[in-house]
């Protein structure tokens, strides 16, 4: 929180998860007032007062804005800005435990429920008169627990404990971690790597979390001290490591997913729409990497290109304006490339030099012009990685050879033509419907632009637009420099009929995906179709905050918020093949998610029942079933329960591209919270979900208790099977000559659609986190007769352990988290030895 005086009014503050962007000097908005700016000086360039400006914006999401200014000493007001902006953009923060968010309750309004708050005021031995005044020496953290405790009861987790201490009212050390290895732990982590929780750290829990000294001194701990803990930031729900920057930034750009935006520069709908350099600076703070501009011919005489969604009756903006809110922006919150991508309908020399001229004074050196001599623009060559182009924009724009001989007599954009003379009323509403159905036909204006002109063409090299011809023509021409931009319906089409060759050309070169002209209320298509068919730039419309934005927003906050997400293996890897529409994936572990709702808190302010709807969003053949749970027996907000059975998600194909979508509603449908967490970076056992708002803002109380356990699936054939016993079986009984044991090795990992392996990567002893040894050993089976060797298993471990195979006969073995063994394709070659390698959690 921020704090002020305003008038001499104590307790102003601002919440720091509303801060959408801070400015300082040139940059800061001027106040409304005419006074004011008078007082200071304002409205003239070279005022001293302008450098001490301090802008602070906060809103609930891009367009609904509120400017807070402030002045200070021309460093204080930079430093204080730059700091104020890194805090509002801490991924940790926003991902905060439960504890975290609680603490800040104090400055919030509390739910409508008087008597339930008088009552837990009483409790804690503090004042609750209407007009009484709390003291920050009685307002002790003591006092603030308890507080908590009997606004809020908890009686799930009692049951929890009680059910794991079979009654007794503390938990020992040793029940203690009991609970953290077999509660909270996944279950699918190798304990060399990821050792089991030692005395040493439940000790250390105990103490941190357990409010009485006297259980704490005895290693025990109560129900009190187990939900503090299970609040507290051991327990976040999301795994930290994955908000940091991860992912490998120096491959090529197609290889990545880019955060895009669609026709960024409206506010509301595609037809009456207000304009708005603003939402430039909000995408690209949001970590937008490719914007979009809509470029306009201006009106004399000042004939200053605009941005517009044309033939509609959005407003207009100055193309200059909209250059110069990126350039204070683009890289504030992410030093990695943006693209922009124009929509060029200006058919003026004139007017396009302009434009090219603002973008090389104004962006300056950071407007990639020349190639960089390690990627030419040849047929074959990759294009740079972001980590090559850090800092650097770069203009997606028609290219052409030369211009044409004569420029101003150029072809204009096709659409309906405005007549010259005064038409009448007829002639103005058969204009303007002409207009409308033109700009909602399926792919818009975006096919109509005009050609580029030396001085813009110039500006284009490694995002250069083409026609999309077919997939046969791409490979052939092997341009990983040129981008095809596809409507989502035709987008739709080709995920049908093409999948697996769109997945391969998006290996290669790049796609951008955009909304049908039909949506004019600015909805937005789901983007996770076209994720899975690896396209890289799908641009949605920021100013709505629907479903598809919430998934976009949610998945963009890993990776350091940089815009780019390296993409899966099986989308970006040229040695594999990949169906999104398949039902089994060759080289990867199916999973199972289970998840059990156990209450929520303060979820509403009304005495209202309340319900949690789970959803599961991944590939076309993972399970799609969506389960809601029952509503709240009694109308309560605070702390609802539902006792009812887990929920189960079997056989998520593809677990890096699978993500969980929880939202809670009152019974009427309201919309209470929600939050979308990728499959892999969810945390196992007891957790918190902190709820977001509609655009994914944290909400400060809101939160849901569940229970969420993620496995290797089993088929069901399999079920119950303790696969690690005849895994020990068979490294004792080795030489034998067990046929039937064999076959059901062979028979499980066929079901299992072959455990997960993948190629040793690039570089892999650069930043080696772990530590490299040598493990042998003489392992031989028999199977029909034929004795079969495996020797020498080299151990790397790194993120992963990397077991090198070198084996006599084609013998595939593959290992999992606890080292279960699975045989399979034990067909015999000719060679003498195959080499392969094994990646395992």
């Amino acid at each position: 929180l921020i704090y002020y005086y305003y008038f001499f009014c104590e307790n102003e503050f601002l919440d720091i998860a509303t801060i959408r962007d801070t400015r300082a000097g040139k940059y800061a908005k001027l106040p409304k007032h005419p006074k004011v700016r008078n007082v200071f000086n304002m409205d003239f360039p070279d005022s001293h007062h302008l450098a001490k400006a301090l802008t602070i914006v906060t809103g609930p999401d891009t367009v609904n804005l509120t400017y807070h200014n402030f002045f200070a000493a021309k460093e204080v007001a930079q430093m204080w800005a730059d700091d104020i902006l890194a805090i509002a953009y801490n991924t940790l923060r926003a991902n905060a435990c439960r504890q975290f968010f609680l603490e800040k309750v104090i400055f919030k309004m509390f739910p409508a429920d008087k008597k339930r708050v008088e009552a837990a005021l009483v409790a804690a031995n503090l004042p609750k008169g209407k007009f009484d005044t709390i003291k920050p020496d009685v307002f002790t953290e003591a006092a603030f627990k308890t507080f908590i405790l009997h606004l809020c009861p908890r009686p799930e987790i009692n049951e929890i404990f009680t059910s794991f201490t079979k009654g007794k009212g503390f938990m020992t050390k040793e029940m203690l971690t009991k609970f953290l290895n077999e509660k909270q732990r996944d279950s699918r982590l190798n304990e060399e790597l990821f050792p089991l929780v030692r005395p040493e750290q439940v000790k250390n829990l105990i103490e941190k979390y357990e409010p009485s000294s006297s259980n704490a001194s005895r290693g025990q701990i109560s129900p009190e001290g187990l939900m503090f803990y299970l609040m507290g930031s051991e327990t976040s729900v999301v795994k930290l490591d994955k908000l940091a920057q991860s992912h490998d930034m120096t491959q090529p750009i197609p290889h990545y997913f880019v955060k895009s935006s669609h026709n960024t520069y409206l506010t509301a709908g595609q037809l009456t729409g207000v304009s708005s350099p603003e939402m430039y600076r909000q995408c690209l703070l949001a970590g937008c990497r490719c914007l979009e501009l809509d470029c306009w011919k201006g009106k004399p005489p000042d004939e200053e290109p605009i941005i517009t969604h044309g033939f509609t009756m959005t407003t207009e903006i100055l193309f200059k304006d909209v250059i110069e809110a990126i350039a204070e922006s683009a890289f504030k919150t992410s030093k990695y490339p943006v693209v922009l991508s124009f929509e060029n309908h200006v058919d003026s020399v004139k007017q396009q030099e302009k434009m090219a001229n603002y973008c090389r004074t104004i962006f300056g050196d950071a407007l990639l012009v020349d190639v960089l001599d390690k990627y030419p623009l040849k047929p074959g060559h990759p294009v740079p990685s972001p980590s090559e182009l850090m800092g650097k924009i770069l203009i997606k724009n028609k290219k052409s050879s030369a211009p044409p001989s004569k420029p101003e007599q150029a072809k204009k954009a096709s659409g309906p033509e405005q007549a010259n003379a005064s038409p009448d009323d007829s002639d103005v509403t058969t204009s303007l419907v002409e207009s409308l159905l033109f700009v909602i036909s399926s792919q818009g204006t975006a096919g109509q632009e005009v050609t580029a002109y030396e001085e813009m063409s110039a500006l284009v090299n490694y995002v250069q637009p083409n026609k999309f011809i077919s997939f046969e023509n791409a490979a052939k021409k092997n341009k990983s420099f040129v981008i095809s931009s596809f409507v989502e319906t035709k987008g739709e089409s080709l995920i049908a009929k093409n999948a697996v060759d769109w997945v391969e050309y998006n290996k290669r070169q790049m796609s951008r995906i955009y909304p049908k002209g039909t949506r004019v209320d600015s909805s937005n298509y789901s983007p996770q179709p076209f994720w899975t068919a690896g396209c890289q730039f799908v641009a949605l419309n920021y100013q709505t905050m629907d479903f598809p934005m919430q998934l976009n927003m949610a998945l963009f906050e890993f990776n350091g918020r940089t815009g780019y997400l390296l993409k899966h293996d099986v989308v970006r890897r040229s040695d594999k093949k990949f169906d999104p529409f398949t039902d089994r994936i060759d080289t990867i572990i199916a999973s199972t998610l289970t998840i059990k709702i156990y209450s929520g808190q303060f979820l509403s302010e009304k005495h209202v029942k309340t319900g949690v709807e789970v959803e599961l969003i991944g590939l076309p053949k993972d399970p799609k079933r969506k389960y809601r749970t029952k509503w709240s027996t009694t109308p309560n907000g605070i702390n609802p329960e539902w006792n009812e059975e887990p929920f189960v998600f079997e056989k998520i194909l593809l677990p890096e591209m699978a993500y969980l979508r929880l939202v809670v509603q009152e019974e009427g449908g309201k919309f209470l919270g929600h939050r979308i967490i990728p499959l892999d970076a969810m945390q196992t056992g007891f957790q918190h979900i902190c709820l977001r708002s509609e655009s994914n803002m944290p909400l400060t109380l809101p939160s849901v208790f569940v229970h969420i356990e993620v496995k290797d699936y089993i088929p069901a054939a399999f079920a119950g099977t303790d696969l690690q016993a005849y895994c020990t079986l068979l490294l004792l009984d080795a030489t034998s000559n067990n046929h039937s044991m064999i076959v059901f090795l062979l028979d499980f990992s066929d079901a299992l659609f072959n455990p997960l392996i993948q190629n040793i990567e690039k570089n892999n002893t650069d930043n080696n986190q772990g530590y490299c040894g040598l493990l042998k050993f003489k392992l031989e089976l028999k199977l029909n007769d034929k004795k079969l060797s495996l020797f020498e298993i080299k151990l790397n471990i790194k993120k992963y352990i990397l077991f090198e195979l070198v084996v006599k006969e084609t013998i595939f073995i593959s290992f999992n988290n606890k080292f279960t063994t699975a045989l399979k394709n034990t067909h015999t070659h000719t060679h003498t030895h195959t080499h392969t390698h094994i990646y395992i959690y």
